[in-house]
């Protein structure tokens, strides 16, 4: 299994629209289980490829929370049931809702965490990692993290989804991450050549 590190924000790919996933089985499932050994050594509980270095429609979660049963191909199901969950190609939708405001952080932005609107309900088509299609209705920290990973793979990051007074308070620490990590590329490419 590959290990990977997890990309901070200035690396390009986290800005690209991941291509959708074509090949699914047992190699799909690998990659998944590598990424979310990335994931839990990072203490998160969502990571999608691009953070990985993998512009994939693809992300996995592992996430818990007792207040919100979500539905899984129809039916409730216990998040211990579910979780870990690998999801390809996932298309989200919002139901129309009030939005509530929650910090977030975001693995590719260590140390950088701000409020973000979301309506925390969400309805997510996406395929295993055997290419089997399934519809999860969730709300809570599942649907917010839902949200959370698959902007990812559309090159939206939660700085974007910030509010404004937080882009603001947070523009100085961002602008020296992405500062640091252009550095190191730089470095990391001379160093190749």
């Amino acid at each position: 299994m590959a290990e990977f590190t997890i990309r901070p924000y200035g690396d390009p790919v986290l800005r690209a629209k991941g291509e959708p996933v074509k090949e699914f089985g047992p190699a799909l499932r690998s990659l998944g289980d590598a990424m979310l050994s990335a994931m839990k050594t990072a203490k998160g509980i969502g990571l999608a490829a691009p953070q990985v270095g993998l512009s994939l429609q693809l992300f996995v979660m592992n996430v818990h929370d007792e207040d919100f049963i979500p539905l899984l191909d129809g039916k409730p199901r216990q998040t211990e049931e579910i979780m870990p969950m690998l999801l390809a190609n996932a298309t989200v939708s919002v139901p129309a809702g009030e939005p509530d405001t929650y910090t977030e952080g975001c693995l590719s932005f260590p140390g950088i965490t701000g409020d973000v609107e979301r309506v925390e309900r969400a309805i997510v088509r996406y395929r295993d990692a055997d290419g089997a299609p399934h519809v999860l209705e969730c709300s809570g920290l599942l649907a917010r993290c839902v949200q959370h990973e698959h902007d990812h793979c559309q090159g939206v990051l939660f700085i974007d989804r910030m509010t404004r007074p937080h882009q603001l308070l947070t523009a100085a620490k961002v602008k020296k991450l992405k500062r640091a990590t252009t550095i190191e590329m730089k470095a990391a490419r001379k160093a190749q050549d």
